[in-house]
């Protein structure tokens, strides 16, 4: 199954544009959005209804029966504020909201997940503990920090990634799932970070910013493919987009150049996958 997947696009329209006729022209059946959506402010009512559902209502007119399937999550960078319009313009079928859900396409399970482990960033909706209450050095406490939707202290303090994991997945068998994850796994060709030399309180920082949650799930449960974004510069930092972890392999869309950068790939031949900066 022909599919398009990018990530981090923060508002920006002309990268949508880009998106969106590349759509129109190359017809995916599969385009997945791997959070960071949304402009950098807290609320996005305007831009979901007044240019993605816009635009998208233009290109389903226009490609008819040839108009992909489009499964998205938020990240840590999207207000959990505007949740349900996303969730309630994707009954006008122009896209499903998958975060901590599973969905099947032609006999393909495909689930996803928005958290990412606490960061420098105050905006918390999207950030929880990793594994356990550790936080790295110069990031903020996902008990801490601001959020456009309150949750309970008992649900900031003992809510972890690694509880969320298990929760959505169970015993399932995964070896053939996809997972659309904002955040990369840790200590990869993903989630190099730009903290070279840089400090807190004489401490030099981890470059390596994923999440080890993430990193353990792939290694024990190997799903067929997992997408990631979140780290702009992670694939310019180490040369690549693309790891394997054991039998998995991992994709990430996340760019910090000007180009959209997008990755097209085959279900069903992975090996043909190929990162295109449009």
């Amino acid at each position: 199954m022909k599919s398009f997947f990018v990530s981090d696009l923060h508002g920006k329209t002309d990268s949508y544009t880009k998106l969106f006729n590349f759509i129109k022209n190359e017809r995916p059946s599969l385009v997945l959005l791997g959070g960071d959506l949304l402009p950098h402010s807290y609320l996005h009512s305007s831009f979901i209804k007044d240019f993605l559902v816009k635009n998208l209502i233009e290109l389903k007119s226009k490609m008819q029966n040839h108009y992909p399937k489009i499964l998205l999550i938020f990240g840590n960078d999207d207000a959990k504020s505007e949740e349900n319009d996303i969730i309630n313009y994707a009954s006008d079928g122009l896209w499903e909201y998958i975060h901590f859900k599973t969905v099947s396409i032609n006999n393909l399970r495909i689930s996803g997940y928005s958290f990412t482990p606490p960061s420098p960033f105050l905006l918390k909706d999207w950030e929880k503990y990793d594994v356990s209450r550790y936080v790295d050095l110069g990031c903020i406490s996902p008990e801490e920090g601001k959020r456009t939707v309150e949750i309970s202290s008992d649900e900031k303090k003992y809510s972890t990634i690694k509880k969320d994991l298990e929760i959505l997945f169970g015993e399932a068998d995964v070896s053939n799932d996809i997972i659309l994850f904002h955040g990369p796994p840790h200590n990869s060709k993903l989630d190099r970070a730009a903290l070279d030399g840089k400090f807190f309180d004489h401490i030099p920082l981890d470059v390596n910013v994923g999440s080890v949650a993430i990193r353990k799930f792939i290694e024990t449960r190997q799903p067929k493919l997992t997408l990631h974004g979140h780290i702009h510069e992670s694939a310019r930092l180490t040369g690549s987009w693309k790891d394997r972890i054991g039998n998995t392999i991992c994709f990430s869309a996340a760019h910090d150049g000007k180009e959209l950068a997008l990755i097209e790939f085959d279900t069903d031949n992975l090996s043909t996958a190929k990162r295109l900066l449009l």
